[in-house]
């Protein structure tokens, strides 16, 4: 008879060379094959069916179409064939870059209408947990506010943690388009908050927004409160890496490409948002004309040069805000670079005077949002330097459309 060697040790070898297994097998095919396999999220089985639908007997574009495309598909159809593609797809019209905003908006509400009805369902499932069940709440309330017909929801996915963007002002018409892209811990729960508001997406845009009506009332503004992607949870491995500020970059350039007119842009980047607008500022459309950072971890980039960006960068950070206290370096993937305020990147370093440590920089009042404002409507020589010098102000003149009234 055979002897078998059953030692502990042998036994942890054996352990560890099946989980090794196991891995370079989820590290190939199984694990696509295991993703391939998860039900369908609500907007891809809108997706795909839109791929499937016609119109007036003919195709609908491919989704992936570029937003010109796309654009001049939705100009040939009358209105009513356009509220009929609203209804039939609405997170596919609803998340459709290129579609016209109006459309989207109306999209968004009949979707927003579907999956507040889904969690009420699953707030009385008796599978769930109580907690569960709780969640499922708080989602349908969040869901129905949205839905108000003076929001306008320019983007929105209930998958997971969910995926939201709204607008203030007129986007159609606006001389200029701000856009906030915040940073950790935004999801649709956080999208927009009662307490600690202007810490929340839609009251940093809604900050924004009146800072600009009052800095220049003749001028046109549109700000969107831009949480249309997955944010890290936390300050864990995720806020550390560029992995989400991958994707998100990805789907900010998707939007940037997609908004109507040739309105110029501001982006206005705060703490892990900022990673995403340094991934995102090589490939931005020319009409971005300014990459703002406030309380950033870095960019991803040694130098605002190496961002290749036509765009003006600025930088600012509250003397209270803790993220001066991360390590402004990357190494192995870990890290996201010089910090943004130091001389040697070469930003336009603004005040940040009166704002509130990490999470205030969007206050009412505070130089900071002023800041943000001048440049949103594209009065440069009205920013505030730090420290009380003209340094970031230097070789810029005030845009045409940044009239006061």
């Amino acid at each position: 008879m055979t002897s078998f060697d059953t030692s502990p040790q042998l036994n942890v070898w054996r352990a560890l060379l099946a989980l090794a297994v196991v891995f370079v097998m989820l590290t190939t095919t199984g694990w696509t094959a295991l993703r391939n396999h998860r039900d369908a999220t609500p907007l891809q089985v809108s997706l795909t069916a839109w791929e499937h639908g016609r119109i007036a007997g003919h195709e609908l574009p491919d989704p992936d179409s570029s937003p010109d495309l796309l654009a001049r598909f939705f100009t040939s159809l009358t209105p009513h064939q356009r509220s009929t593609l609203a209804r039939r797809y609405p997170l596919a019209v609803g998340n459709m870059n290129g579609a016209p905003a109006e459309l989207r908006y109306r999209a968004n509400r009949i979707a927003l209408g579907q999956a507040r009805k889904a969690e009420l369902k699953r707030m009385h499932d008796s599978r769930l947990t109580p907690a569960g069940q709780r969640e499922a709440g708080r989602r349908m309330q969040r869901f129905e506010s949205m839905m108000g017909t003076d929001r306008h929801i320019l983007a929105f996915d209930p998958e997971g943690s969910g995926r939201a963007a709204e607008v203030f002002g007129d986007l159609t018409e606006a001389d200029r388009v701000s856009v906030v892209v915040p940073g950790v811990d935004t999801d649709l729960l956080t999208f927009q908050r009662t307490s600690r508001r202007y810490s929340a997406p839609v009251g940093m845009a809604q900050s924004l927004y009146a800072a600009e009506r009052a800095a220049s009332p003749s001028t046109r503004t549109a700000v969107i409160a831009w949480a249309d992607y997955t944010a890290p949870d936390g300050l864990g491995i995720d806020s550390a890496t560029a992995m989400r500020a991958k994707d998100g970059a990805v789907r900010l350039n998707a939007l940037m490409r997609g908004l109507p007119g040739s309105s110029p842009v501001s982006l206005f980047c705060h703490s892990y948002g900022s990673v995403v607008c340094g991934l995102a500022a090589p490939v931005l459309p020319g009409r971005v004309a300014d990459i703002a950072v406030a309380g950033s971890p870095g960019m991803r980039v040694a130098t605002a040069a190496q961002l290749r960006t036509s765009a003006q960068v600025w930088a600012m950070r509250d003397a209270d805000d803790w993220i001066q206290d991360v390590p402004y370096l990357e190494v192995g993937g870990l890290g996201h670079g010089e910090d943004p305020v130091a001389t040697v990147f070469g930003a336009r370093v603004l005040s940040a005077r009166d704002a509130k440590g990490h999470s205030g920089y969007f206050e009412p009042g505070t130089e900071s949002v002023l800041n943000f404002a001048e440049i949103g409507v594209g009065a440069y020589s009205s920013v505030h330097c730090a420290d009380d010098t003209e340094a970031c102000r230097a070789g810029l003149s005030d845009s045409v459309s940044a009239g006061r009234a």
